[in-house]
């Protein structure tokens, strides 16, 4: 018995609700239909109007929140990649490798700390402020219907009370056959029966419509105040959450910037040791050309070797008054405690006569000249500091003026015929590729 009380109970909530969908749609087609006319609030439609453009607001403000902190966690990943790759070719002699690899891990965890405050104090509290519509919004919709359910229950009421009016000037005047046909002492109480059932209907109406009007007027008035109060709270919000957002980059970038300076000055730090230690000559190509730049001169075309002046690393200190075989180099500051770097040049015979460090003096050679060496390739000057040369040109050679800005691999001269036809050093010395010449006797 209890179980088909309650399908009873459940069949009649169905029948209810089927009718109550009913009832709603045939009214809002008599509405469409200008057959019926509908309650309007202005001032409400606006309220929706603002909470459907917060929400989309909102909704967007979520994604792109979301696509930022993707962002973050693809940046941190490939700063993480990074950071590995310089921890594998950082070799293990170099010096500054414990700084960097420490770098590296506060960089990671640096990463991983702005990422979940961003989640904590931006997405999370997206998260909740949005939290709020899905109610709001199902609310207003049920306040549209219970919206219909009040104008149907309130044409139904207006309605019966047409039909009343009908009613007072049938019984003032019966027409019915039924009326017509039954006794005079009948009449009467036809007439009441009547007026009984009309007032019973008609009551059951007030009724419904008073009942309908209840529930849509204390949802109306919890929305009218709710409504604005929401739309005036997106500026605090929107204030609070991109406040969070730029305090959070702005310390996030000052501590990433400590960092990246800390690594700067390690990998600084490592290239003026390693600079040091490679022995290179630098030095000046000419006063009227620009120093270069890490120049490499290209390889001969045939391949074949050629001559170099030899270059002697002493790595024990010589005494004060022991002069060093050959012309010594003078050493940068940051090479003041490493070995001493000897070139030893060997002077050539000319004429029967030997020039060197006595030639310097000599008013028939360049001043400074070392040696001479003869071109085994043609080479095309790249620049205007350098000699264009031919197969067979004779190149004196002559220090540069400045040591330290010596490219490897590259030799200022000027060539014997310019010399011998001009006897101006500044016009026709240059710097050649020494791997096309070769040194002559």
């Amino acid at each position: 018995m209890a179980e088909m009380g309650s399908k009873g109970v459940t069949a009649g909530k169905i029948a209810s609700n089927v009718q109550k969908k009913l009832t709603r749609a045939q009214e809002k087609v008599l509405q469409k239909l200008g057959k019926a006319d509908e309650t309007k609030d202005e001032q409400f439609e606006q309220c929706v109007q603002n909470f459907n453009k917060q929400l989309n607001e909102g909704t967007r403000l979520q994604k792109d929140l979301r696509t930022y902190l993707a962002s973050v966690k693809a940046m941190h990943e490939a700063s993480k990649k990074l950071n590995e790759c310089l921890q594998e070719v950082y070799e293990p002699d170099w010096p500054g490798r414990d700084e960097a690899n420490k770098i590296a891990e506060n960089n990671d965890l640096l990463w991983m700390d702005y990422h979940q405050k961003l989640v904590d104090q931006a997405l999370l509290t997206m998260d909740t402020y949005l939290g709020q519509f899905p109610d709001i919004k199902s609310r207003i919709a049920k306040r549209g219907r219970k919206l219909v359910d009040y104008d149907s229950a309130r044409h139904h009421y207006e309605s019966l009370q047409t039909a009343k009016k009908k009613d007072e000037a049938k019984i003032a005047k019966p027409v019915s056959l039924l009326e017509k046909a039954a006794p005079q002492w009948c009449q009467g109480k036809l007439q009441a029966h009547l007026v009984a059932q009309t007032n019973l209907l008609r009551n059951q109406a007030e009724e419904e419509l008073i009942k309908a009007q209840k529930v849509f007027e204390e949802m109306n008035v919890d929305l009218q105040e709710e409504l604005p109060s929401l739309w005036n709270s997106r500026v605090g919000f929107y204030v609070n959450t991109f406040q969070s957002i730029a305090g959070l980059e702005e310390n996030f970038h000052k501590e990433m910037s400590k960092l990246n300076q800390n690594l700067n000055d390690v990998l600084v730090s490592l290239e003026k040791q390693h600079g040091s230690n490679t022995f290179t000559v630098k030095a000046q190509p000419s006063d009227n050309a620009p120093a270069k730049e890490n120049k490499s001169p290209s390889p001969p075309p045939d391949g074949s070797p050629a001559a170099t002046p030899e270059i002697r690393v002493n790595h024990e200190p010589e005494p004060a008054s022991a002069a060093p075989p050959g012309a010594a180099l003078p050493k940068s500051p940051s090479q003041s405690s490493l070995p001493a770097v000897v070139v030893e040049t060997f002077p050539a015979a000319v004429n029967g006569t030997v020039e060197g460090g006595s030639g310097a003096g000599r008013l028939d050679l360049p001043p400074g000249f070392m040696f001479k060496v003869q071109a085994q390739h043609d080479y095309t000057a790249t620049d205007t500091d350098e000699l264009q040369l031919k197969a067979g040109d004779v190149v004196l050679v002559i220090p540069f003026q400045n040591p330290e800005e010596q490219d490897e691999g590259w030799l200022m001269g000027v060539k014997e015929s310019d010399w011998n036809q001009h006897k101006e050093l500044e016009k026709c010395r240059g710097v050649f590729p020494e791997n096309f010449t070769e040194r002559v006797q």
